[in-house]
């Protein structure tokens, strides 16, 4: 049986994070006691964890450093590797993980696989999406060969309906009051970081026929076909789009 393709952000990244943070814990143990008069003469204190370490005899200070270098390192790495898409890909489906969360997308139900920007888009038959995923950690030409191995139907490095999207503008009538709603709702979520509560409105927002993406600071959207918001106009207003 041939085994599942899964593509992940590489180790070396991961272990050239932590042996950075050790080197500059290295050599702030050298630079500490300097550095922390500097700040003192500059700023009139410094921060607690230096001046402890300033205070310590260089022999002293260079390990102590590099330890706490190399423990934030290895946090930082974990951080990264969660933050970090990983993907799976067999005849089966596709399994996505990321921030500590996972789906599972039949094959049958995948009908096109593209990359967005940042992001590894698939979509069904309808044109609904399954998944949206930051992949900037991840090798582009191993995200399609992973696809193309197995058949899936890979659509490029951009989407094919990318001319049906429309920057939202509050209040525009192309939307109906329950889009408009989720979608003031998401634009908060997505202000304060609550990056969960944002993929859930994506989520309600396409239950009602609205795809949504992120641009520039901008909620991007576009109707799925035979599902536009009730109510909503089909012929915008010329100059009424956003930018």
């Amino acid at each position: 049986m041939t085994a599942p393709t899964t593509v992940r952000m590489p180790r070396a990244v991961l272990w050239v994070v932590t042996l950075v943070c050790g080197a500059l814990g290295f050599g702030l143990g050298f630079l500490v006691k300097p550095l922390v008069h500097w700040i003192v003469d500059v700023f009139g204190d410094a921060p607690g964890p230096l001046r402890l370490a300033a205070a310590l005899p260089t022999a002293w200070a260079v390990p102590v450093l590099t330890a706490a270098g190399l423990a934030a390192g290895v946090w930082l790495a974990r951080e990264a590797k969660k933050e970090a898409l990983e993907l799976t890909v067999d005849h089966e489906g596709v399994h996505l993980e990321q921030r500590g969360g996972a789906k599972h997308l039949r094959r049958e139900d995948v009908a096109a696989v593209f990359l967005d920007g940042k992001d590894l888009v698939l979509l069904d038959a309808s044109t609904r999406q399954l998944a949206r995923h930051l992949a900037t950690d991840l090798s582009r030409r191993k995200v399609r060969a992973a696809f193309e191995r197995w058949g899936y139907p890979w659509a490029g490095t951009a989407d094919p309906h990318e001319d049906e999207f429309r920057t939202w503008v509050d209040g525009h009538p192309d939307l109906d009051d329950e889009a408009h709603d989720l979608l003031r709702s998401r634009s908060r979520a997505l202000a304060d970081k609550r990056l969960g509560a944002a993929a859930d409105l994506a989520d309600q927002l396409q239950a009602i026929g609205v795809v949504v993406r992120d641009r520039g600071g901008d909620q991007q959207y576009r109707r799925v076909p035979g599902r536009g918001a009730p109510g909503a106009r089909t012929t915008p207003h010329p100059g009424q789009w956003g930018t």
